[in-house]
């Protein structure tokens, strides 16, 4: 089953997919995607780190996602991916002179590196990701970009799922 849970900046998202994952039988890895680059997100990233199981391995596997996530489902490895927008930031960032048909082609590669998620009797698969269309227009360029590059990939990775949850103050919308 692959889950795609989507919400805001603090909106509790993280919570709600962590407790997917861990109610799902079997092993599991966690594939944190966010890297920090500020006190501030350093400081969260420890806050979720202490929040999770600490026998459960944690991954980071950069832009290398799909490949990461093929290889847990290969293993039988239930997999929670907290938060697709690192992942697509830090592709847009290695990229800059092809945001357009990256976004595509990412989307593709990480929709197809999801079909070991889908069988019945499949490890589980969680995925967070912001909804960043729900906030004010963007004043830049570039922030621009990246929404609408987010919006699309969350669009596929939506339609790709058995299940989407919007979590909005902590409250989960079933979407799917």
């Amino acid at each position: 089953m692959i889950r795609l849970i989507l919400g805001g900046e603090k909106s509790g998202k993280s919570d709600l997919a962590y407790e997917y994952f861990r109610a799902a039988p079997g092993p599991g890895v966690v594939m944190a995607m966010g890297a920090a680059r500020d006190a501030a997100f350093r400081l969260q990233i420890l806050e979720h780190r202490l929040r999770r199981d600490p026998r459960v391995p944690v991954l980071e596997p950069g832009p290398r996602l799909p490949e990461a996530l093929a290889d847990a489902a290969a293993k039988g490895r239930n997999v929670l991916v907290d938060s697709l927008d690192f992942w697509l930031f830090a592709c847009m960032e290695s990229a800059p002179e092809r945001p357009n048909e990256l976004v595509g082609e990412l989307a593709e590669e990480l929709a197809g590196s999801l079909s070991g998620f889908v069988a019945e009797g499949s490890p589980a698969c969680v995925l967070v990701s912001c909804e960043v269309g729900l906030g004010p227009i963007a004043p830049t360029s570039l922030a621009r970009r990246f929404a609408r590059a987010q919006g699309a990939l969350n669009q596929r990775l939506a339609r790709a799922a058995s299940e989407v949850r919007l979590v909005v103050a902590g409250l989960p919308i079933a979407l799917k």
